[in-house]
């Protein structure tokens, strides 16, 4: 993933806008991109789904916050060894990487604000990123369920 930013926030950065215009961009991102919920045993998720190339190299950049059972679903063409990054992301995540069947493979747990690369242990089409230890809290593991994806 690189890291992208609009037309418009580049001009807001040009014109001195600054962090401000990059969260506000943030949040405005937010608020278009699709929802769904997803299940995890008895527990809800609501996530913001990036499905397209833009939407996930913008993921969940500039966010300041996650509310506690909130995330971000991205969705790939075609099942492959996805890879997760954490630049100009500010909260610490935890990613399931999982399979067509819902079936986590692996979660990996992510630093804000670096660019370590974090991958799928074998090839996935979906990614799931919460809130750092999210999935720890609950007893998730490689081999549980994540249900909804559609």
């Amino acid at each position: 993933m690189t890291c992208f930013l609009s037309r418009s926030i580049r001009l807001a950065l040009r014109a001195g806008a600054g962090v401000a215009a990059l969260c506000l961009a943030g949040t405005a991102l937010a608020q278009s991109l699709p929802r769904q919920t997803l299940q995890a045993g008895m527990h809800l998720i609501q996530a913001e789904v990036a499905a397209t190339p833009s939407t996930r190299e913008k993921g969940l950049m500039f966010r300041e916050q996650l509310g506690p059972n909130q995330g971000m679903l991205f969705i790939f063409d075609v099942p492959g060894t996805q890879c997760m990054w954490m630049r100009n992301t500010l909260v610490p995540l935890s990613v399931a990487f999982i399979a067509d069947d819902g079936r986590i493979t692996n979660i990996e747990d992510m630093a804000p604000r670096t660019e370590d690369s974090h991958c799928a242990s074998q090839p996935v089409r979906y990614a799931l990123e919460m809130e750092r230890g999210w999935f720890a809290k609950r007893g998730l593991k490689a081999g549980s369920r994540i249900d909804g994806i559609r």
